[in-house]
């Protein structure tokens, strides 16, 4: 279906909260919740309760709000459910997404501006956000114990006198986080997977779960890589690209990675990012 001449009056926010519930119901996206599939304390209503939850942060993002304090409002409004942590990662992307598209540069360089001016008051933001959910993070550097985002508010101080801006913060979790990469690589996966989605054909949840695949085949999800460790997430990936093309080894494949507790959860994460670009540019729901 073409979707070209469809016009549309939803707002960023409003195509951001319609990106997160599209992102969970397409099906099946290996390893994760969607309409098909349950975790054991993670289930598809909690991502729907999340996705509404997030919607006053994303407001704020549209509203010119500092990236920071949207964040931290989309997250504690997403954790309003009883699952707990459902798009934390999503929200990592989707906010500065959506304050670029609310100034009508929906680009690789518009929301590179949007990170790269984020102040130290928004890295505090971002950990005061860690106080709402429990987040699945690996050990920081060494070097770097005092600023666990675990740690929470605790570690604003640190920042402070550092003088890191949320940009800086991400930046020291490029080399092991894949949102974080995003951020300091022009949201470059995101993009990509936005103009796969607008050149796809067929409806919007299929699409999702074949952005879905062929993001995980591309790379190692680092969720995944942080939980089990590199050679599984390398593995994953190879699963997933082998079962390109294939329905049925998609479904297989989607089960076994439910059944042994393995979530690419930084693909989903992506997946959104992508879909809100996608409806940005016009595809079709």
């Amino acid at each position: 279906m073409s979707d070209a001449g469809v016009e549309r009056d939803f707002s960023p926010a409003e195509h951001a909260e319609l990106a997160l519930l599209l992102e969970v119901a397409g099906t099946p996206k290996p390893g994760n919740v969607d309409r098909s599939h349950d975790l054991d304390d993670l289930r598809f209503e909690h991502f729907l309760a999340g996705s509404v939850g997030s919607r006053r942060g994303l407001q704020l993002a549209e509203d010119g709000a500092p990236v920071g304090e949207a964040f931290e409002r989309g997250v504690g409004g997403m954790s309003q459910q009883r699952g707990g942590n459902t798009q934390f990662g999503c929200l990592l992307l989707l906010v500065p997404l959506v304050k670029a598209a609310a100034t009508g540069d929906v680009t690789q360089s518009g929301v590179t501006d949007v990170v790269a001016s984020t102040t130290v008051d928004d890295a505090a933001n971002f950990y005061r956000a860690f106080e709402h959910v429990d987040v699945a993070v690996g050990d920081p550097p060494e070097d770097a114990g005092a600023l666990d985002v675990r740690r929470g508010s605790e570690a604003i101080p640190t920042l402070d006198a550092r003088g890191l801006t949320f940009y800086d913060v991400m930046e020291l979790s490029a080399e092991r986080d894949g949102n974080a990469r995003e951020w300091t690589g022009g949201f470059r996966r995101t993009f990509a997977a936005a103009e796969s989605i607008l050149a796809d054909e067929g409806s919007i949840l299929d699409r999702t779960s074949r952005a879905f695949l062929d993001l995980l085949a591309s790379e190692p999800d680092t969720l995944v890589a942080t939980q089990h460790g590199t050679e599984v997430a390398a593995e994953v990936s190879r699963l997933a690209g082998d079962a390109q093309g294939d329905p049925e080894e998609v479904e297989k494949l989607a089960d076994a990675l439910v059944s042994e507790g393995i979530n690419p959860g930084t693909t989903a994460d992506i997946t959104a990012a992508a879909l809100f670009v996608a409806l940005e540019r016009g595809v079709a729901v």
